[in-house]
């Protein structure tokens, strides 16, 4: 399978040597000029802008990342991020998940001169939520994108069709149906629970 990263229909590409060439630092400081848009950059260098997402999946990505950082405040065992965080990954795309978590020994891998910018590291649990202009598909390779970078654990939600989508490593996604249960954080996130249930279709 390549690396390289789907990418929606729906999204504007910019292509050629102009772009591709960028280092990380000057595509971070691109995207500090461009604050307004949604970026991101494929393996091959390549800029995606994104469409902004929804009323409601902002709620829901809100809620995510509430249960979230409510589990990680009592337990304290790392960081939470939002999407406007990055991560620039070992296959060279930066990508930013729409929530996403990673352990204090994650954190001190990443050299103090570089925590303000995007991160050069996988986080170990991400969580993707599909807004009306995404494609399933596409984010379904993405979800494989980030198990092939080392994330650990990831959620993919659908909540306008009550579907969720399990990602671990070297295992098909396991497929849920229903938001009237919960969604288990395993050993990656011990004692997290998301309960799906306030992200039911409206």
């Amino acid at each position: 399978m390549s690396n390289r990263p789907a990418i929606s229909e729906e999204a504007i590409v910019l292509r050629g040597p102009l772009v591709t060439r960028f280092s990380d630092e000057e595509f971070f400081q691109f995207c500090q000029d461009n604050r307004d848009l949604r970026v991101e950059r494929t393996s091959d260098h390549e800029i995606i802008f994104m469409s902004p997402a929804g009323s409601l999946s902002s709620k829901h990505n809100n809620e995510v990342l509430f249960q979230l950082t409510l589990w990680n405040k009592h337990t304290r065992l790392g960081e939470v991020r939002e999407s406007s965080a990055a991560y620039v990954l070992p296959d060279k795309a930066t990508l930013s998940p729409d929530a996403s978590w990673f352990s204090h020994a994650t954190w001190a891998r990443v050299p103090v001169s570089e925590r303000n910018k995007f991160l050069p590291v996988c986080p170990e649990f991400v969580v993707e939520v599909k807004s009306p202009s995404d494609r399933t598909t596409t984010l379904q390779a993405k979800m494989e994108q980030w198990l092939n970078n080392g994330a650990q654990l990831g959620f993919l939600l659908d909540c306008e069709t009550e579907t969720a989508w399990v990602y671990r490593p070297g295992r098909p996604a396991e497929e849920i149906r229903g938001y009237d249960q919960e969604l288990s954080g395993e050993a990656v996130l011990p004692g997290f629970r998301l309960d799906m249930r306030p992200l039911r279709a409206e």
